[in-house]
């Protein structure tokens, strides 16, 4: 029995992590004015903070093809009995039912799998990983969706936001909002709750400052953590900042395997440059 896991490009894992794992990367779709691009394929953020700088508008992100998804899925169920794929959470994103549209038409239902992963960015990445573990082990997929709908509300995401700017011109904040955060130095935590994204505490200070903070509260003494994979995944951040956030991460959970990753389009879309986050799984599924 083999198993082929797929994912979102929302998913935000690096390439030699994919390879390593063998995940196939279905691609959301970014709009900048009347152009449409695949993210991850035809367009990188750092070209989406120039258009969006340059306009002064916010871009747009839109659902996975069905066509990309059909294709996909067809290419890899003549190589593999099943497919397990995830999708960014059904309350951001119509990806899923993309998904579960292509399965249909290809009348594989009984083959592929669909998992809602109800989060974002490497948020899904840790529950994808942990699912291209099991397939490598023999897992059914059958098997792999019990486990990972259980592992499911262990998973914490979050990110610390340096500027309100990009919430601002996508319509998620008021102009007030976001002038009165940048006058005041506040930094919102942007965190994953019931599937859906929402402003959690705001820390006062310098981007850089604030961030040992926001892993010490997030992480706590560490002792609650499954150390296996911790991201911290960022949209364009100095490196000083991210060497910061993961010598932060190292005092409290040094055995820990820490996985750099950049973030992709979608989330750098949303959120612009300068935004970290700390994703983890909890050995529990009590608390953020």
């Amino acid at each position: 029995m083999s198993v082929k896991i797929i994912a979102d490009s929302t998913c935000d894992l690096s390439k030699e992590l994919l390879e390593k794992y063998e995940i196939s990367i279905l691609p959301l779709h970014i709009v900048l004015g009347d152009k449409e691009y695949k993210d991850g394929l035809e367009i990188l953020p750092d070209e989406i903070y120039a258009w969006s700088n340059a306009n002064k508008e916010a871009p747009k992100t839109s659902a996975a093809s069905i066509s990309d998804a059909i294709e996909l899925f067809e290419s890899n169920l003549k190589s593999h009995d099943e497919i397990v794929c995830f999708s960014i959470s059904g309350q951001m994103s119509t990806t899923v039912n993309v998904m579960r549209m292509a399965a249909e038409e290809l009348d594989a239902e009984d083959k592929i799998r669909i998992i809602d992963s109800e989060n974002l960015s490497t948020g899904g990445g840790l529950l994808v990983i942990e699912a291209a573990i099991m397939a490598s082990a023999g897992k059914s997929g059958k098997e792999i969706v019990n486990a990972i709908e259980q592992l499911k509300p262990q998973v914490k995401a979050s990110f610390i936001v340096d500027t309100l700017t990009f919430l601002h011109r996508g319509g998620r904040c008021s102009g007030v909002a976001a002038f009165g955060a940048n006058l005041l130095s506040l930094k919102p935590c942007i965190v994953v709750k019931d599937a859906k994204m929402g402003v959690g505490k705001k820390y006062r200070g310098k981007f850089g400052a604030v961030l040992p903070k926001y892993v010490s509260e997030r992480l706590g003494d560490g002792s609650d953590v499954i150390k296996g994979h911790i991201f911290v995944t960022h949209a364009g951040c100095e490196p000083a900042i991210i060497n910061a956030c993961v010598e932060a991460v190292k005092a409290i959970a040094p055995e820990a395997k820490i996985h750099i990753t950049r973030a992709g389009c979608t989330i750098s879309s949303h959120c612009g440059r300068n935004t970290l986050g700390v994703l983890f799984i909890r050995t529990h599924a009590l608390g953020e």
